[in-house]
């Protein structure tokens, strides 16, 4: 029998992404099974992590400070800017080390079924950032999906009357991937951004 607070724990876990009911349950027994410091360090990291954490005022990725360490470092490319849906996209460019210009973190995607226009996402501020002169690019970063093409095609027209150049991430078949298993918008892709080899 599943008492009231396990039942509290399970449905706290279940509102994480990605979290389904199966999960939720293993989390809790887990944090069940361990030691009480161990369930302590969790519920303190959350708080710390909600307490601390912010958005850089520049890009809007999670930082402690009022400007982030990519923000703030004069290493980076100050004419480049890399337009990313979230924290997650962000870090997955960054890890693959080829991007050293700033980012911009949108917070979400245009999604008219959802009711998400751009109002409810950080593209306002970045037609701000962009008139306030020095970026000649911005590269567009956000999700293959229905949602990430039109929050890209939206974006390149708020900028177009600013003069910038506006691109976008090559998509296509990953490395190791097999033609057969390609579907056919991926294939299309790929063959429409096919470079000089």
């Amino acid at each position: 029998m599943i008492t009231g607070p396990i039942k509290n724990l399970i449905r706290e876990f279940r509102k994480l992404p990605g979290v389904g009911e199966k999960t939720a349950m293993r989390l809790a027994m887990h944090v069940l099974g361990a030691p009480r410091q161990n369930a302590k360090a969790l519920a303190d990291a959350l708080i710390e992590v909600k307490e601390k954490i912010r958005p850089c005022s520049a890009c809007f990725s999670m930082t402690e400070g009022d400007i982030c360490e990519i923000c703030a470092s004069p290493r980076r490319n100050r004419a480049l800017i890399c337009v990313v849906e979230d924290q997650a996209g962000l870090m997955s460019v960054e890890n693959s080390g080829t991007f050293f210009g700033l980012y911009h973190v949108l917070w979400g995607r245009l999604s008219p079924i959802d009711g998400i226009g751009p109002e409810d996402i950080k593209v306002g501020e970045l037609v701000k950032r962009v008139a306030a002169g020095g970026v000649e690019e911005v590269i567009l970063a956000t999700n293959p999906s229905v949602d990430g093409e039109a929050t890209a095609l939206y974006i390149k027209k708020a900028l177009s009357p600013q003069g910038v150049r506006v691109t976008r991430i090559a998509r296509g078949i990953p490395v190791g991937g097999d033609l057969e298993y390609a579907d056919a918008l991926t294939l299309g892709r790929a063959l429409e951004g096919r470079s000089p080899y």
